[in-house]
């Protein structure tokens, strides 16, 4: 076992070269959705927090202003349901960031889209990211309550026919696998986006509740992942992904090319270091909690308006532990020790980690080339 997996670091020390403020964050807005998906990352943070007035973000605005924050992705809940959003929106402007939102996309109307020609509204609008799961209602609606596709679609088209930078995730489950080839005709052929994003349904938030009914099968996931690798090729590249089926394909087929060519890892592989964003931003849930990323709500750094969030980004020993999880060996770990591959993998996200064993220092089994190879050993541990 290395001595290095054996150092425990002063979490109160952050690591060397880091920047005195976030580039990027990640601001849920508000905890309220006028829809209740069956995959929800985000549904248990819902529940018992408030969401925070208009002059507490105004004020965290003019702190990351200061501060040279360059970027934020408005999200939620839904963020078109705050009747303030576009004060907000002026706030971000205001302090010389560029901007970002996540929506479900029923909530966009025509006033929304003049909204965006407002000031500087639009000259400083990333993307507007719609979620769609199907290619018609039949489909999208069963991960999603009744009646929305229709909606989502409608506003979908309303914010590409205004010409504003749009696009869409597309979340992979056991309801829509089927449907990814009518999905990806849609949004590219139909709708005319250069492309879209995929991502995968993980076992957390309200998918824990409804996992049977979204979360992909190991046979499934290989499907998913043949499928969304033959349309990218035919749709040449305009499908992308930094996590779920499309991503692992990816991951697993350099792999395949590295062991076929005699090498036995990659370059920056076989740490824990899959996640670089903890490096660069952070994030603030609806009622003001500072964490590492929202996909880990339970890493408290602070709250904003109560601590100094230049100090939370560089102190705080909930962000810096998933920073030195990065140094940590694979093989350091019981599921790992004796791993072949292990000089091949980063060890996958630790916000799925988290969910899974409410620990950071584990690898994902669903990264796992090992568990992709069928080798896994039947004792094998967290």
């Amino acid at each position: 076992m290395s001595t290095e997996a054996l150092t425990v670091p002063d979490l109160t020390v952050p690591p060397t070269g880091l920047s005195r403020a976030p580039r990027e964050l990640s601001l849920c807005v508000t905890g309220r959705c006028n829809l209740k998906c069956r995959y929800c990352f985000y549904a248990d943070e819902m529940t018992g927090r408030s969401d925070l007035p208009t002059e507490r973000w105004l004020a965290l605005f003019d702190e990351l202003g200061g501060l040279g924050a360059q970027r934020v992705t408005l999200s939620g809940g839904e963020a078109f349901l705050r009747e303030d959003l576009f004060e907000l929106i002026d706030g971000i402007i205001a302090n010389r960031m560029r901007y970002a939102i996540l929506t479900n996309g029923t909530l966009v109307s025509q006033d929304t889209v003049e909204a965006f020609d407002e000031g500087k509204r639009r000259l400083r609008l990333n993307y507007v990211q719609v979620s769609i799961d199907g290619s018609r209602a039949e489909v999208h609606d069963q991960s999603r309550p009744p009646k929305s596709f229709d909606r989502a679609l409608s506003g979908l088209r309303m914010l590409k026919q205004a010409g504003l930078p749009v696009t869409v995730r597309v979340t992979v489950n056991r309801t829509n696998l089927d449907d990814l080839p009518n999905i990806a005709r849609l949004l590219i052929e139909d709708v005319g986006l250069d492309g879209f994003g995929t991502n995968e349904v993980e076992q957390m938030g309200s998918a824990r509740c409804y996992g049977e009914s979204v979360v992909l099968t190991p046979a499934e996931r290989l499907r998913a992942m043949d499928i969304l690798t033959e349309l990218n090729e035919q749709y040449e590249g305009r499908i992308n992904a930094q996590a779920g089926p499309l991503a692992m394909a990816r991951h697993f087929a350099k792999i395949e090319e590295s062991l076929a060519q005699g090498k036995n890892g990659l370059p920056g592989r076989g740490m824990l270091n899959s996640c670089g964003g903890c490096l660069t931003k952070m994030a603030v849930l609806h009622d003001g909690t500072m964490v590492p990323c929202d996909l880990l709500p339970t890493l408290t750094m602070g709250v904003i308006g109560l601590h100094s969030l230049a100090e939370a980004w560089r102190s705080s020993p909930a962000i810096n532990a998933v920073r030195y999880r990065r140094k940590i060996p694979l093989t350091s770990l019981p599921t790992c020790h004796d791993c072949t591959y292990a000089g091949f993998c980063s060890g996958g996200c630790p916000g799925s980690v988290m969910a899974k064993y409410e620990l950071l220092n584990a690898r994902d089994p669903l990264v796992c080339y090992r568990i992709f190879k069928g080798e896994e050993p039947g004792d094998a541990a967290v």
